[in-house]
């Protein structure tokens, strides 16, 4: 569940960033612009959050194999 969460929050994050981008481009007003850069970073955190979690820790990696 909570990976779930992280990936969800990820996606989210994305899309206020993309519509935050757009009214930016609109308006040029530098809140948008502020907003775009912390939601993009929300979006590499949860992201990457999201993908961490999804790595089996308990298990050995061989080159090997």
């Amino acid at each position: 569940m909570k990976g779930s969460m992280n990936a969800l929050f990820a996606i989210v994050s994305l899309v206020i960033a993309a519509v935050s981008f757009y009214f930016y481009r609109q308006n040029a007003q530098t809140l948008w612009l502020v907003a775009f850069v912390l939601f993009v970073l929300g979006t590499v955190v949860f992201g990457g959050m999201f993908l961490s979690g999804r790595v089996n820790k308990t298990e050995d990696i061989h080159i090997t194999e």
